[in-house]
């Protein structure tokens, strides 16, 4: 009777593992299907771009302003204006975003206000743009009296990565082992000091990451600078924060709206210089990451 109750239930449990590892298959296929439709749709836009905008691209093209004729128009400044915000963009976000990160992992006390403050945190990342465009018009165009100005679009483009450096600096700080925090403060040091000496160099390569990350997309937004402002035609360079300025994502968006296809194939030389900026920032982030990740051990 235990015989044939063991095979009963090795049989059950034969019948139920090939059960499971037939859903891992289906699901492993279903998943690999979407990815390559995913893949192959990213592969045709990409293929549309490159054909339609690569031709177009010259030097006249990145050093002429906007015209009513295509073929005499550029995105100098366009470029100049993106550059501007991406500079003015990261030395405001980034001290902020890591220093409130720091607090908020190694000093902050486990309290109610403290886990209110971690949840808005992580909700914020997945708030839509344009409410920060709203949120940038209301008080730094209109209240602070700024306009539409390059410090109006860095300020509220700082306040979209926010949330994003500040997680990727706490994920990156919870990385190294509280070991070394420990051998600090037994030889001595202080919590700064710790902080300071032995935890950030050793999450500098995650916080760099997440930073460039953070930045990568916030120069590809449209929305928020659109609602604060932003021009879509310029016809000088700025030369200060205080000028108003256009950028790559709002001159594509001008050029694509016209119904010439003249525009459209600007517009596709216009996304290729905006894609390469991209690829650029992320490939120096992998380049940094893997970099410093050799020199730090523990």
């Amino acid at each position: 009777m235990a015989k044939k109750l063991r095979k009963r239930m090795s049989h059950k449990h034969t019948k139920r593992l090939k059960f499971y590892e037939t859903q891992d298959s289906i699901f492993k296929y279903v998943a690999m299907s979407f990815t390559g439709i995913g893949i192959i749709v990213l592969g045709l836009l990409l293929f549309n771009v490159f054909s339609s905008g690569l031709s177009r691209i010259d030097w006249d093209f990145l050093t002429s302003f906007p015209s009513r004729r295509a073929s005499s128009a550029g995105i100098f400044a366009a470029w100049t204006g993106t550059l501007w915000i991406m500079v003015l963009t990261t030395l405001i976000a980034f001290p902020i975003g890591v220093s409130a990160g720091i607090y908020m992992e190694e000093y902050n006390n486990k309290s109610k206000l403290s886990n209110i403050i971690e949840i808005n945190i992580s909700n914020l990342a997945g708030v839509p743009s344009i409410i920060y465009g709203l949120l940038g018009l209301e008080i730094f165009a209109r209240a602070m009296g700024l306009g539409g100005s390059i410090l109006t679009g860095a300020l509220t483009l700082s306040l979209l990565i926010l949330p994003i450096i500040i997680v990727s600096t706490r994920e990156s700080l919870k990385t190294v082992p509280y070991s070394i925090r420990e051998a600090s403060y037994a030889l001595g040091a202080s919590k700064w000091q710790t902080i300071w000496a032995q935890v950030l160099p050793a999450s500098l390569p995650g916080i760099v990451t997440g930073v460039i990350l953070a930045i990568s997309r916030a120069i590809g937004e449209t929305a928020p600078l659109v609602v604060i402002g932003a021009l879509t035609f310029v016809s000088f360079i700025p030369t200060s924060f205080t000028d108003e300025f256009t950028v790559l994502p709002i001159q594509i968006f001008n050029w694509v709206s016209r119904p010439q296809i003249e525009f459209t194939q600007n517009a596709a030389a216009a996304i290729i210089i905006l894609l390469s900026i991209t690829f650029i920032m992320n490939g120096i982030a992998v380049y940094l990451r893997y970099r410093w990740q050799k020199k730090v051990k523990w």
